[in-house]
Order: structure tokens, then C-alpha cells, then sequence
């Protein structure tokens, strides 16, 4: 039944002639004219008062509807997605094989060693590792501007405390060899410095008296 005033409407409610949870569809009625007039997100909001209807359905009075409500109020609204809002520097993990057919600017190919890539569940037979070879490629070929292949120089072992230095060390990839080398540039982290450079920096920085040495000892 559809009122046509909020005055016919309080008038329904003193009467009883509306029951619970009428009343909020009473409500609703009313109100729905009312929206696109007074809101710009109307339509959203006719679908909060729908759900809000039926969520009433579940309640046996109008008082333990709004007891519920006032205690355990919505913190938001929900709304039709609009465009996706990706911060700049957003980033995309994907697994080798969902990358198939797809490009980035930027390619990351992470843990680019032996056990991770060929898998060692992978190397028992030679068609197995062949496989595990193209699925290299294609994870290098994802790249449009820059590539870089993770090497890892360490792995932690597991089930040691949080702080543990228990750890093996990782060999690269069988299938980016000595000779192949020469094609990448390596670039280390910590950056470590040419041995040279690194000594003679060692020697300036330590420099000991040996003087006031040899006197403190005599004196």
C-alpha cells in the first residue's frame, strides 16, 4: 500500500493499519519521490532504504530493529564500482604461466635459481627441464623497457627462531650460464665496492699511533 504524505503516513501508524515491518516500506514509499530531488547519489540510496527494508524483515518488532541498529550501526555504504583508483608506483605479482601473453614496462623475475627455476619437482626428466627452460623465456620476454632477474644469494631454513641466521646458499639458474654472463649488467645489494678501493678506504680509515702506543705500555 503507498502513502501519499508523511501526514497520511503518521496516520496509518496511529491507526495500525500498517504492521511491522511495513512501516519501514511505508517509509520508503514516501521517501523515494523525495531522493532524486534532495540527493545526488539517489539511486544508491533507494537501494540502502530497500536493504534496510529487508534487513528489518529479520527483526520481530520496531524496537529491536533500532536497539540492533543503534548498537551495531553500518560503518559505510556500499556503491557501483567506479573507475579503479591504482596508486602510481601499484605493483603486479603474477606467476609465470597467468603472465602468458602479456606485457609490462617493468618485469621483476624473482628467485632466478636452481630449485626455483628449473623447479626442483621439475628435473626429472629432460622434457620436464626443457619446459621449465621456456617457461624462463617467457617470464624475460613480459619485459617492454627493463628486466631484472633476482638472484638470491642466500635461502633461511625454516622451523629456526624469528631472529635465526641458519640459512643455504643458492646457485643461479642452470639455464643463464657463465657464457651468458657478459650479456647482463650485475649489480649487487649491499653495492659492493671494487677491492681496491674497498683496502685503501680500510687503511685510511684506521690509522694508529704507534708511539703513544709503545709509551702507554712503559709508562
Amino acid at each position: 500500500m503507498k502513502v501519499t504524505g508523511f501526514h497520511d503516513y503518521w496516520g496509518i501508524r496511529i491507526f495500525h493499519q500498517v504492521g511491522w515491518p511495513g512501516e519501514i516500506a511505508a517509509v520508503r514509499y514516501w521517501y523515494e519521490p523525495h531522493l532524486e530531488r534532495l540527493h545526488e547519489d539517489a539511486s544508491t540510496r533507494l537501494a540502502d532504504l530497500v536493504q534496510l527494508e529487508q534487513i528489518a524483515g529479520g527483526y520481530s518488532s520496531r524496537e529491536k530493529f533500532l536497539t540492533e541498529l543503534t548498537l551495531d550501526p553500518p560503518d559505510a555504504t556500499s556503491d557501483q564500482a567506479g573507475v579503479p583508483l591504482l596508486d602510481e608506483d601499484y605493483l603486479i605479482l603474477s606467476t609465470i604461466h597467468s603472465a602468458k601473453g602479456q606485457e609490462w614496462q617493468n618485469v621483476f623475475v624473482m628467485n632466478a635459481v636452481d630449485g626455483c627455476i628449473p623447479s626442483d619437482l621439475a628435473t626429472g626428466e629432460q622434457d620436464d627441464i626443457e619446459e621449465e627452460r621456456r617457461l624462463l623465456y617467457v617470464a624475460m620476454t613480459r619485459a617492454k623497457d627493463s628486466l631484472d632477474v633476482m638472484v638470491p644469494q642466500r635461502f633461511y631454513v625454516h622451523g629456526q627462531h624469528s631472529r635465526g641466521d641458519r640459512h643455504v646458499y643458492a646457485s643461479r639458474t642452470r639455464f643463464i650460464d657463465r657464457d651468458m654472463l657478459p650479456l647482463f649488467e650485475a649489480v649487487s645489494w649491499p653495492v659492493v665496492k671494487p677491492e681496491e678501493q674497498a683496502r685503501q678506504e680500510a687503511v685510511q680509515s684506521v690509522r694508529i699511533d704507534m708511539a703513544v702506543r709503545l709509551r702507554g705500555m712503559w709508562s
